[in-house]
Protein backbone atom coordinates (compact mmCIF):
# COMPACT_ATOMS: atom_id res chain seq x y z
CA UNK A 1 0.00 0.00 0.00
CA UNK A 2 1.04 3.54 -1.05
CA UNK A 3 0.70 5.71 1.93
CA UNK A 4 0.88 9.23 3.08
CA UNK A 5 1.17 10.82 6.21
CA UNK A 6 0.28 14.39 7.47
CA UNK A 7 0.51 15.94 10.62
CA UNK A 8 -2.59 16.43 12.56
CA UNK A 9 -3.57 17.83 16.23
CA UNK A 10 -4.26 16.16 18.85
CA UNK A 11 -7.09 14.53 20.27
CA UNK A 12 -10.42 16.79 20.63
CA UNK A 13 -11.79 16.54 24.12
CA UNK A 14 -15.94 16.94 22.99
CA UNK A 15 -16.91 13.88 20.77
CA UNK A 16 -19.00 16.05 18.68
CA UNK A 17 -16.28 18.17 17.01
CA UNK A 18 -14.27 15.21 15.71
CA UNK A 19 -15.14 16.00 12.69
CA UNK A 20 -13.80 18.81 12.02
CA UNK A 21 -10.99 18.37 13.73
CA UNK A 22 -10.00 15.53 12.26
CA UNK A 23 -10.51 16.47 8.16
CA UNK A 24 -10.06 20.16 8.64
CA UNK A 25 -7.44 19.68 10.27
CA UNK A 26 -5.42 17.54 7.35
CA UNK A 27 -3.08 20.77 6.14
CA UNK A 28 0.26 19.05 6.08
CA UNK A 29 1.12 16.29 3.59
CA UNK A 30 4.80 15.26 5.02
CA UNK A 31 5.66 11.66 2.87
CA UNK A 32 4.74 9.65 0.57
CA UNK A 33 5.73 6.40 -1.38
CA UNK A 34 6.94 6.94 -4.92
CA UNK A 35 5.27 3.93 -7.34
CA UNK A 36 5.45 3.60 -11.13
CA UNK A 37 2.26 6.12 -12.91
CA UNK A 38 0.17 4.02 -15.11
CA UNK A 39 0.10 5.28 -18.90
CA UNK A 40 -3.13 6.26 -18.39
CA UNK A 41 -4.89 8.24 -15.54
CA UNK A 42 -8.30 6.75 -15.86
CA UNK A 43 -6.79 3.14 -15.28
CA UNK A 44 -4.86 4.62 -12.56
CA UNK A 45 -7.36 5.86 -10.78
CA UNK A 46 -10.16 3.10 -11.11
CA UNK A 47 -6.95 0.83 -9.62
CA UNK A 48 -6.16 3.05 -6.75
CA UNK A 49 -9.35 2.52 -5.78
CA UNK A 50 -10.09 -1.06 -5.75
CA UNK A 51 -9.89 -2.40 -2.23
CA UNK A 52 -11.60 0.66 -0.96
CA UNK A 53 -15.36 1.75 -1.22
CA UNK A 54 -14.39 5.04 -2.53
CA UNK A 55 -17.48 6.08 -4.73
CA UNK A 56 -15.44 8.48 -7.18
CA UNK A 57 -12.00 10.25 -7.60
CA UNK A 58 -10.83 12.79 -9.50
CA UNK A 59 -7.40 13.67 -10.53
CA UNK A 60 -5.92 16.69 -12.36
CA UNK A 61 -2.05 16.79 -13.46
CA UNK A 62 -0.33 20.10 -14.10
CA UNK A 63 2.90 20.35 -16.38
CA UNK A 64 4.81 23.29 -17.25
CA UNK A 65 1.95 25.56 -15.35
CA UNK A 66 -0.39 23.94 -17.67
CA UNK A 67 -2.94 21.32 -17.18
CA UNK A 68 -1.62 18.15 -18.81
CA UNK A 69 -4.35 15.59 -18.00
CA UNK A 70 -7.29 15.30 -15.60
CA UNK A 71 -9.68 12.23 -15.99
CA UNK A 72 -12.54 10.61 -13.13
CA UNK A 73 -13.50 7.26 -12.34
CA UNK A 74 -16.74 6.18 -10.26
CA UNK A 75 -20.17 7.19 -9.65
CA UNK A 76 -21.43 10.50 -7.99
CA UNK A 77 -23.45 8.33 -5.44
CA UNK A 78 -22.48 4.90 -4.14
CA UNK A 79 -26.52 3.76 -4.38
CA UNK A 80 -27.21 4.84 -8.25
CA UNK A 81 -25.32 4.65 -11.56
CA UNK A 82 -24.72 7.83 -12.87
CA UNK A 83 -21.18 8.40 -13.82
CA UNK A 84 -19.07 11.45 -12.06
CA UNK A 85 -17.39 13.58 -15.26
CA UNK A 86 -14.39 16.07 -15.15
CA UNK A 87 -17.25 18.74 -15.46
CA UNK A 88 -18.37 18.18 -11.84
CA UNK A 89 -17.73 20.13 -8.41
CA UNK A 90 -16.45 18.37 -5.50
CA UNK A 91 -16.02 19.72 -2.17
CA UNK A 92 -12.60 20.52 -0.85
CA UNK A 93 -12.39 21.23 2.67
CA UNK A 94 -9.52 22.75 3.95
CA UNK A 95 -8.27 23.11 1.12
CA UNK A 96 -10.22 26.04 0.20
CA UNK A 97 -8.08 27.68 2.84
CA UNK A 98 -5.36 29.30 0.53
CA UNK A 99 -7.84 30.80 -1.52
CA UNK A 100 -9.32 32.79 1.81
CA UNK A 101 -5.40 33.91 2.00
CA UNK A 102 -5.41 35.05 -1.64
CA UNK A 103 -8.57 36.76 -1.09
CA UNK A 104 -7.22 38.91 2.43
CA UNK A 105 -3.75 39.05 0.41
CA UNK A 106 -5.71 41.08 -2.07
CA UNK A 107 -6.95 43.34 0.65
CA UNK A 108 -4.21 44.26 2.16
CA UNK A 109 -2.56 45.52 -1.33
CA UNK A 110 -5.39 47.75 -1.72
CA UNK A 111 -4.32 49.08 1.58
CA UNK A 112 -8.09 47.92 3.24
CA UNK A 113 -6.04 45.24 5.58
CA UNK A 114 -2.71 45.41 7.41
CA UNK A 115 -0.96 42.67 7.91
CA UNK A 116 0.96 43.04 11.11
CA UNK A 117 -2.07 45.27 12.76
CA UNK A 118 -3.18 43.64 16.07
CA UNK A 119 -6.66 42.00 16.59
CA UNK A 120 -7.19 44.85 19.69
CA UNK A 121 -6.75 47.19 16.82
CA UNK A 122 -8.97 45.07 13.73
CA UNK A 123 -11.76 44.22 16.47
CA UNK A 124 -11.75 47.25 18.88
CA UNK A 125 -15.37 46.18 20.08
CA UNK A 126 -13.65 42.86 20.79
CA UNK A 127 -10.34 44.06 22.50
CA UNK A 128 -11.35 44.26 26.22
CA UNK A 129 -13.43 41.30 26.43
CA UNK A 130 -10.85 38.54 24.72
CA UNK A 131 -8.21 37.01 25.77
CA UNK A 132 -5.43 39.17 26.48
CA UNK A 133 -2.75 36.90 25.40
CA UNK A 134 -4.70 37.60 21.52
CA UNK A 135 -4.87 41.06 21.50
CA UNK A 136 -1.31 41.37 19.49
CA UNK A 137 -2.07 38.63 17.31
CA UNK A 138 -2.03 39.72 13.95
CA UNK A 139 -3.37 38.52 10.64
CA UNK A 140 0.05 36.23 9.16
CA UNK A 141 -0.37 34.90 12.58
CA UNK A 142 -4.06 34.02 12.36
CA UNK A 143 -3.51 32.85 8.80
CA UNK A 144 -0.45 30.91 9.68
CA UNK A 145 -1.45 28.65 12.60
CA UNK A 146 0.58 30.85 15.12
CA UNK A 147 -2.16 32.42 17.17
CA UNK A 148 -2.14 29.93 19.56
CA UNK A 149 -6.39 29.37 18.94
CA UNK A 150 -7.64 26.23 19.47
CA UNK A 151 -8.81 24.44 16.24
CA UNK A 152 -12.28 24.88 16.81
CA UNK A 153 -14.55 26.06 19.65
CA UNK A 154 -14.53 23.97 22.75
CA UNK A 155 -17.71 23.65 23.75
CA UNK A 156 -19.31 20.83 21.69
CA UNK A 157 -22.72 22.60 22.32
CA UNK A 158 -21.90 26.22 21.01
CA UNK A 159 -20.35 24.97 18.05
CA UNK A 160 -23.45 22.16 17.27
CA UNK A 161 -25.68 25.42 17.57
CA UNK A 162 -24.25 26.94 14.31
CA UNK A 163 -25.04 23.59 12.29
CA UNK A 164 -28.87 24.79 12.96
CA UNK A 165 -28.91 28.66 13.13
CA UNK A 166 -31.07 30.58 11.03
CA UNK A 167 -29.18 34.36 11.55
CA UNK A 168 -27.42 35.61 8.37
CA UNK A 169 -23.38 34.27 8.08
CA UNK A 170 -21.68 37.33 9.30
CA UNK A 171 -23.51 37.37 12.23
CA UNK A 172 -23.25 33.99 13.12
CA UNK A 173 -19.52 34.67 12.30
CA UNK A 174 -19.38 37.51 14.26
CA UNK A 175 -21.20 35.55 17.48
CA UNK A 176 -18.59 32.26 16.81
CA UNK A 177 -15.11 34.72 16.94
CA UNK A 178 -16.45 36.45 20.50
CA UNK A 179 -16.85 32.89 21.83
CA UNK A 180 -13.53 31.80 20.25
CA UNK A 181 -11.61 35.25 21.06
CA UNK A 182 -12.51 34.27 24.94
CA UNK A 183 -11.47 31.48 25.10
CA UNK A 184 -7.76 30.13 26.63
CA UNK A 185 -4.83 29.72 24.03
CA UNK A 186 -3.16 26.32 23.85
CA UNK A 187 0.24 28.24 23.47
CA UNK A 188 1.50 31.30 23.40
CA UNK A 189 0.75 33.02 20.38
CA UNK A 190 3.54 33.11 18.31
CA UNK A 191 5.13 30.73 19.79
CA UNK A 192 4.23 27.65 18.18
CA UNK A 193 1.91 25.90 15.10
CA UNK A 194 -1.11 24.37 16.46
CA UNK A 195 -3.72 24.05 13.61
CA UNK A 196 -6.66 26.36 13.86
CA UNK A 197 -10.05 26.90 11.97
CA UNK A 198 -11.44 29.85 14.66
CA UNK A 199 -8.16 31.64 13.05
CA UNK A 200 -9.35 31.67 9.85
CA UNK A 201 -12.91 32.63 11.17
CA UNK A 202 -11.68 35.93 12.73
CA UNK A 203 -9.68 36.55 9.73
CA UNK A 204 -13.03 36.38 7.60
CA UNK A 205 -14.87 38.64 10.20
CA UNK A 206 -12.21 41.40 9.92
CA UNK A 207 -12.28 40.85 6.22
CA UNK A 208 -16.22 41.75 6.15
CA UNK A 209 -16.36 44.27 8.80
CA UNK A 210 -13.28 46.26 6.56
CA UNK A 211 -15.23 46.18 3.26
CA UNK A 212 -19.19 45.73 4.66
CA UNK A 213 -19.07 42.55 2.24
CA UNK A 214 -19.59 39.16 3.25
CA UNK A 215 -16.60 36.38 3.20
CA UNK A 216 -18.24 34.53 0.41
CA UNK A 217 -18.57 37.78 -1.97
CA UNK A 218 -15.09 38.68 -0.91
CA UNK A 219 -13.79 35.12 -2.11
CA UNK A 220 -16.07 35.68 -5.40
CA UNK A 221 -14.70 39.03 -6.32
CA UNK A 222 -11.16 38.79 -5.25
CA UNK A 223 -10.42 35.25 -6.43
CA UNK A 224 -13.04 33.59 -8.29
CA UNK A 225 -13.63 36.16 -10.50
CA UNK A 226 -10.29 37.26 -11.66
CA UNK A 227 -9.13 33.67 -12.49
CA UNK A 228 -12.27 32.63 -14.27
CA UNK A 229 -12.92 30.15 -11.63
CA UNK A 230 -16.71 30.06 -12.98
CA UNK A 231 -17.79 26.37 -11.41
CA UNK A 232 -16.88 27.25 -7.99
CA UNK A 233 -19.30 28.04 -4.84
CA UNK A 234 -19.77 27.67 -1.84
CA UNK A 235 -21.56 24.92 0.49
CA UNK A 236 -22.35 21.65 -0.54
CA UNK A 237 -22.84 20.37 -4.24
CA UNK A 238 -26.11 20.58 -5.52
CA UNK A 239 -28.92 18.17 -7.02
CA UNK A 240 -27.63 16.21 -9.32
CA UNK A 241 -24.22 16.77 -9.01
CA UNK A 242 -21.72 14.17 -6.81
CA UNK A 243 -22.48 13.73 -3.52
CA UNK A 244 -20.07 13.10 -0.50
CA UNK A 245 -20.50 9.88 1.19
CA UNK A 246 -19.65 8.63 4.80
CA UNK A 247 -20.68 5.45 6.58
CA UNK A 248 -20.92 3.65 3.08
CA UNK A 249 -23.57 6.30 2.17
CA UNK A 250 -24.33 8.91 0.31
CA UNK A 251 -25.17 12.44 2.16
CA UNK A 252 -28.19 13.67 1.43
CA UNK A 253 -28.97 15.88 4.52
CA UNK A 254 -27.74 18.78 5.62
CA UNK A 255 -25.15 18.30 8.72
CA UNK A 256 -26.81 19.13 11.46
CA UNK A 257 -23.20 18.77 14.17
CA UNK A 258 -20.30 18.46 13.73
CA UNK A 259 -19.64 14.91 13.46
CA UNK A 260 -21.69 15.29 9.79
CA UNK A 261 -19.35 17.88 8.94
CA UNK A 262 -18.80 21.44 8.66
CA UNK A 263 -21.35 24.19 9.44
CA UNK A 264 -22.24 27.08 6.97
CA UNK A 265 -20.08 29.90 8.58
CA UNK A 266 -17.07 27.75 7.98
CA UNK A 267 -16.66 29.34 4.40
CA UNK A 268 -13.01 30.36 5.28
CA UNK A 269 -12.19 27.60 6.64
CA UNK A 270 -13.36 25.02 4.31
CA UNK A 271 -16.75 24.81 2.72
CA UNK A 272 -16.39 25.70 -0.91
CA UNK A 273 -16.89 23.54 -3.97
CA UNK A 274 -15.55 23.60 -7.24
CA UNK A 275 -14.78 21.56 -10.44
CA UNK A 276 -10.85 20.18 -11.04
CA UNK A 277 -10.62 22.70 -13.53
CA UNK A 278 -11.09 25.37 -11.20
CA UNK A 279 -8.90 23.95 -8.36
CA UNK A 280 -6.18 24.13 -11.09
CA UNK A 281 -6.71 27.95 -12.28
CA UNK A 282 -6.18 28.54 -8.53
CA UNK A 283 -2.67 26.09 -8.14
CA UNK A 284 -1.29 27.48 -11.97
CA UNK A 285 -1.60 30.80 -10.60
CA UNK A 286 0.19 30.06 -7.30
CA UNK A 287 3.01 28.21 -9.18
CA UNK A 288 3.03 31.28 -11.14
CA UNK A 289 3.63 33.90 -8.85
CA UNK A 290 6.21 31.68 -7.40
CA UNK A 291 8.26 32.94 -10.09
CA UNK A 292 7.21 36.37 -10.15
CA UNK A 293 4.01 35.90 -13.25
CA UNK A 294 1.14 35.31 -10.88
CA UNK A 295 -1.79 36.92 -12.30
CA UNK A 296 -3.63 37.41 -8.80
CA UNK A 297 -1.05 38.90 -6.27
CA UNK A 298 2.19 40.56 -6.19
CA UNK A 299 5.21 38.35 -5.86
CA UNK A 300 5.40 39.91 -2.19
CA UNK A 301 1.91 38.72 -1.68
CA UNK A 302 2.70 34.82 -3.41
CA UNK A 303 6.26 34.85 -0.84
CA UNK A 304 4.29 35.49 2.10
CA UNK A 305 2.29 32.77 1.46
CA UNK A 306 4.59 30.27 0.10
CA UNK A 307 7.41 30.70 2.83
CA UNK A 308 7.25 28.48 6.48
CA UNK A 309 6.94 31.13 9.01
CA UNK A 310 9.55 31.03 11.32
CA UNK A 311 9.54 27.46 13.76
CA UNK A 312 6.49 26.05 12.01
CA UNK A 313 5.76 23.90 8.57
CA UNK A 314 3.25 26.41 7.59
CA UNK A 315 3.19 29.26 5.20
CA UNK A 316 -0.41 31.15 4.58
CA UNK A 317 -1.47 28.70 4.47
CA UNK A 318 0.28 26.00 2.16
CA UNK A 319 2.31 23.30 4.22
CA UNK A 320 5.75 23.84 2.87
CA UNK A 321 8.55 20.75 2.77
CA UNK A 322 11.82 20.86 1.12
CA UNK A 323 11.08 17.05 -0.72
CA UNK A 324 8.34 14.49 -0.67
CA UNK A 325 8.22 10.75 -0.97
CA UNK A 326 11.77 10.85 -2.35
CA UNK A 327 11.36 14.05 -4.77
CA UNK A 328 12.99 17.22 -4.72
CA UNK A 329 11.09 20.50 -3.05
CA UNK A 330 10.66 22.61 -2.70
CA UNK A 331 6.76 21.44 -1.97
CA UNK A 332 3.45 23.54 -1.17
CA UNK A 333 0.71 21.28 -0.06
CA UNK A 334 -2.33 21.54 1.40
CA UNK A 335 -5.33 18.78 1.94
CA UNK A 336 -8.53 18.66 3.79
CA UNK A 337 -12.19 17.39 3.83
CA UNK A 338 -15.72 17.81 5.91
CA UNK A 339 -15.22 14.00 6.90
CA UNK A 340 -17.38 13.22 3.57
CA UNK A 341 -14.83 14.58 0.67
CA UNK A 342 -11.18 14.39 0.52
CA UNK A 343 -9.13 16.81 -1.44
CA UNK A 344 -5.29 17.36 -1.90
CA UNK A 345 -3.17 19.89 -3.32
CA UNK A 346 0.47 19.08 -4.21
CA UNK A 347 2.77 21.88 -6.20
CA UNK A 348 6.14 21.48 -7.35
CA UNK A 349 7.17 25.60 -7.85
CA UNK A 350 10.78 24.56 -9.17
CA UNK A 351 9.41 22.43 -11.73
CA UNK A 352 6.49 24.03 -12.17
CA UNK A 353 4.03 21.37 -12.23
CA UNK A 354 1.17 19.46 -9.47
CA UNK A 355 -1.35 17.20 -8.72
CA UNK A 356 -4.93 17.77 -7.89
CA UNK A 357 -6.73 14.57 -6.32
CA UNK A 358 -10.44 14.77 -4.91
CA UNK A 359 -12.42 11.97 -4.15
CA UNK A 360 -16.20 11.98 -3.10
CA UNK A 361 -15.75 9.96 0.50
CA UNK A 362 -13.20 10.42 3.28
CA UNK A 363 -11.39 7.63 5.24
CA UNK A 364 -13.77 5.71 6.58
CA UNK A 365 -14.25 4.35 3.16
CA UNK A 366 -10.69 4.67 2.22
CA UNK A 367 -10.49 7.37 0.30
CA UNK A 368 -6.90 8.84 1.83
CA UNK A 369 -5.97 4.97 0.23
CA UNK A 370 -7.06 5.97 -2.75
CA UNK A 371 -5.94 9.28 -3.39
CA UNK A 372 -2.73 8.80 -1.91
CA UNK A 373 -2.00 5.60 -4.24
CA UNK A 374 -2.41 8.12 -7.01
CA UNK A 375 -0.35 10.73 -5.99
CA UNK A 376 2.30 8.29 -5.02
CA UNK A 377 2.66 7.39 -8.43
CA UNK A 378 2.09 10.73 -9.93
CA UNK A 379 4.93 11.99 -8.15
CA UNK A 380 7.98 10.55 -9.89
CA UNK A 381 7.04 12.14 -13.33
CA UNK A 382 6.47 15.82 -11.37
CA UNK A 383 9.69 16.13 -9.68
CA UNK A 384 13.58 14.68 -9.77
CA UNK A 385 14.39 12.34 -7.49
CA UNK A 386 16.26 13.40 -4.18
CA UNK A 387 20.22 13.12 -4.78
CA UNK A 388 21.73 10.39 -2.81
CA UNK A 389 22.18 10.61 0.69
CA UNK A 390 26.70 11.20 1.10
CA UNK A 391 28.29 9.01 3.56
Amino acid sequence: MHTITHRRTAACPHPSARGLRRWLGISLLLVAASASAADDLTSTITQAMQGTSTPAMGVLVIRDGKVADQAVSGVRRSDGKIAASVEDPWMIGSTGKPITVAMIARLVEQGVLTWDAPLSTLLPDLAKQMHPAYRQVTLVQLLSHRAGLPENLTDAAVLDAFFVDPRPLPVQRAAYIKAALAETPVHAPGTAFAYSNSGFLIAAVIAERATGKDVESLIQREVFQPLGMTGAGFGPTSAGQPLGHRGGKPVTAAPQKADDGVPPIYTAAGNLHMRLQDLALFAIDQLAGSQGKGKLLTPASYALMQTAQTGSPSGLDWGVQPSIAGRQGPVLVHGGSDGNWLAWVVLFPAQNNGVIAIANAAEDMGADKATMGVLGGLFAGLAPAMPPATP
